[in-house]
């Protein structure tokens, strides 16, 4: 590892600066997991974030990824999809324009019903609240779950379980680190996606991701999670 320029990078390779709870942070790893590129880690205490880390991301987030040349990318949707294009062999995006447009209306779907009600769901305040909450990310869920369906009626989807049939890819790669989290709700909230028939398809994919081994990889362990995510919760609901 080189320190010439004040921070430490792999020199003619791929640096990640990862920190293993972040779930966005995952998504970075786990599309050059999934690209099958060397890269080496630098892990980020998200708590005590090193004096340097400011010359590599002046967000102070994580994931950044150096690149060889030494570029530097932040955001981790922009990361994903940078090692999707930087690696075509691997196909992890669609080469045709409506399969890739396809493809980011359901990530656009997904950050905008599933994340966001996740942290609402572990941040509610009362009983009322919770339901609210808990209705608005069921409902999100079921959006994805005709999403998904739409998609394995398409060539492209070839039956699923996954976004392009039984093969990971970019859909999985960006959206896997939060459907890891849902463990933190059953735990907190007594909450977990109803086994009925109009939860089926997402309940599907649910599972095809947590026996992926690309999934299994990164996952941090369940325990971990629960600590760390104790703290979107109101110390009275814990």
């Amino acid at each position: 590892m080189s320190t010439t320029t004040a921070y430490p990078y792999n020199e003619g390779g791929y640096t990640l600066y990862f920190n293993p709870i972040c779930p966005f942070a995952q998504r970075g790893m786990r599309a050059l997991n999934a690209a099958k590129i060397p890269y080496s880690v630098e892990h980020i205490d998200l708590q005590n974030k090193p004096s340097w880390y400011h010359l590599v991301n002046p967000q102070l987030k994580v994931p950044a990824l150096r690149t060889p040349d030494g570029t530097i990318l932040i955001e981790s949707l922009v990361i994903a999809e940078f090692v999707a294009d930087q690696f075509p062999e691997a196909h992890l995006l669609p080469s045709d324009a409506i399969e890739r447009a396809q493809l980011r209306l359901f990530i656009e779907l997904f950050g905008g019903k599933f994340i966001p009600n996740l942290f609402k769901v572990l941040g509610s305040k009362n009983e009322e609240e919770e339901k609210q909450n808990e209705q608005a990310l069921l409902d999100g869920i079921k959006a994805l779950g005709k999403e998904l369906e739409a998609q394995w009626s398409r060539e492209s989807g070839k039956g699923g379980p996954f976004w392009n049939g039984d093969k990971w890819g970019h859909a999985e790669i960006v959206t896997s680190s939060f459907i890891g989290i849902l463990v933190t709700l059953k735990h907190y909230r007594a909450f977990s996606v109803p086994d009925t028939e109009e939860f089926a398809p997402f309940n599907r994919w649910h599972k095809a991701i947590k026996a992926a081994p690309e999934f299994i990889k990164v996952r941090p362990d369940d325990k971990l999670l629960i600590d760390a995510y104790g703290k979107f919760v109101p110390t009275t609901s814990k």
